[in-house]
């Protein structure tokens, strides 16, 4: 294959890559901001591109719709061995929380686009907890490794308990309770004694 052809083809699958980037992007703080009912026109001019390039990306809005809430967790799942690179355990641990924090704020930013999706969201979130399993049980482990968590901290409990946080409405504040939540758990499981435990 000629040179100048394989990096035209490059070229436009990274160009693909941006644009399904930037669509998601756009319609994220769209539908956050007008709900469903945003405009498919306006999230491409955000993004920049035309509208034909939404569609060929996402042929519905349901498509785009489940892209954003996707495209969360992926993320947040990428950024738990991100972390755990960069990071002491618990540190790692703490902000991996702090961002399945952010992760709740944007579900609860695009509720509204959600609860259309047909056949509604539930099937959407029904695989959230499987996704997000191994990555908060790797950072916990490496906490625990470490010597700073103690065995009889469940990590999925830790996202109960946020999660929890985060039903409580109408709270404007939530946010800052949620992360006043992380500390006090992760402060808790530091003092957990491996001599009291089962």
């Amino acid at each position: 294959m000629p040179k100048s052809v394989a990096t035209t083809g490059k070229r436009v699958r990274t160009d693909a890559v941006q644009n399904r980037a930037r669509l998601i992007e756009a319609a994220k703080l769209a539908f956050a901001g007008e709900g469903a009912a945003a405009s498919l026109e306006q999230i491409a001019r955000e993004a920049h591109v035309g509208i034909g390039t939404l569609y060929r990306h996402f042929p519905t809005r349901d498509a785009l719709i489940e892209a954003v809430y996707r495209q969360e967790i992926e993320t947040l799942v990428a950024a738990a061995a991100e972390l755990a690179e960069a990071r002491a355990p618990m540190e790692a641990l703490r902000e991996w929380l702090l961002r399945f924090v952010a992760f709740l704020d944007t579900k609860m930013g695009i509720a509204g686009a959600l609860s259309t999706l047909t056949g509604g969201p539930d099937p959407l979130y029904s695989g959230t907890p499987a996704r997000l399993d191994a990555p908060v049980r790797m950072l916990v482990e490496r906490a625990r490794t470490n010597g700073e968590l103690g065995s009889a901290v469940d990590p999925m409990n830790l996202l109960r308990a946020i999660v929890g946080v985060a039903s409580i409405r109408p709270d404007p504040h939530w946010q800052e309770a949620a992360v006043q939540m992380v500390d006090i758990l992760l402060r808790g499981a530091r003092e957990v004694s491996p001599a009291l435990e089962p």
